[in-house]
């Protein structure tokens, strides 16, 4: 069955496989293709499935998928929360990276950052959305402050070439259960009872916090849903963006897209390097029976040529109904 509704412009796209009926004034056509079981929603030359529509719907800017598309090349977004949170009203952010992936660790481990943003004065920040209280331990926020270093000193440079740095955890849970808004963390010279002013500094935000100031409000906004209920006017603004219209919800499906083919990829890198280490595993017990089985024959020779030639242990398996 095949159907066809006419949305408004400005209308959610959410409802496109909803509204019945069409309007005639400044409209987008939605074709709507109905399957059992399942809807369908095209808009020009891109499917979207019904199920992420609803998913995009429940979407909350503290969701690391949705995070993607609200501060992608948005720096006026980025700068605002930042300053929010170091307090700091006249910075200016000039760059602005989402999953920024930190080259110069070469066989070291891996580390994607959600948020890369650096300032008029060369301060460099990652801002990272954590839901989970695990992922932003004190061990893991030490390895992100280490790498903006490592990523920032070329060979050969002074170490006072190091730029000041900000690690910002925005956390869905108070990790730290004081009820503060934000934690700030600097290294201190315990013995001078002074601050070490290593320029380095972590900070925690609260995402529980909802008290009466710009930052609460903004903690509100990221923990919701629905744009309607937002405080924070340029957060609220971007939000309705990814949720209401056409090309924004479909920016938000194809980042779902790919995040999904990530997972898949990683499955299968997963599964592929179980299958080799069970392989490994396999082989050296047949190749353990088969000296088991050489030796109780007195097959020495055997034994021999079977360790140089793989055909002829191959052989020799079949012969002792090993595979």
């Amino acid at each position: 069955m095949y159907g066809l509704k006419v949305i408004p412009r400005g209308c959610s796209a959410l409802l496109a496989a909803a509204i019945p009926g069409s309007y005639n004034i400044r409209y987008l056509i939605f074709v709507v293709v109905i399957y059992p079981g399942e809807t369908m929603l095209t808009t020009e030359s891109y499917t979207i499935n019904t199920k992420d529509l609803e998913r995009i719907r429940r979407l909350r800017p503290i969701d690391d998928d949705f995070m993607r598309c609200l501060f992608k090349d948005n720096i006026s977004l980025v700068q605002l929360v930042l300053r929010l949170i170091t307090g700091n009203m006249d910075l200016k952010i000039g760059q602005v990276e989402t999953q920024r992936d930190m080259k110069r660790l070469a066989g070291s481990r891996l580390l994607i950052l959600d948020v890369y943003a650096v300032d008029d004065k060369g301060v460099v920040y990652d801002l990272e959305i954590q839901r989970e209280d695990h992922g932003a331990d004190a061990s893991r926020a030490r390895y992100h402050s280490s790498v903006l270093d490592v990523e920032h000193l070329k060979p050969r440079q002074d170490f006072l070439n190091l730029p000041e740095t900000y690690t910002i955890f925005i956390t869905e849970h108070d990790i730290f259960r004081k009820g503060k808004p934000c934690y700030r963390i600097d290294r201190s010279n315990r013995t001078a009872r002074k601050i070490f002013r290593d320029r380095a500094h972590i900070i925690y935000v609260n995402g529980q916090y909802r008290g009466d100031t710009e930052l609460g409000m903004l903690m509100h906004d990221f923990c919701s849903s629905d744009p309607e209920n937002m405080r924070t006017p340029l957060l609220r603004e971007t939000v309705l963006y990814y949720k209401t219209n056409p090309e924004g919800v479909r920016t938000v499906c194809k980042i779902m897209d790919e995040v999904r083919q990530e997972g898949r990829e990683q499955g299968i890198k997963q599964g592929r390097e179980r299958g080799i280490k069970q392989g490994r595993k396999q082989g050296l017990e047949m190749y353990e029976k088969l000296i088991v089985h050489l030796s109780e024959d007195n097959r020495l020779g055997d034994l021999a040529e079977a360790a140089k030639n793989r055909d002829y242990a191959r052989k020799l398996f079949r012969e002792y109904h090993l595979v």
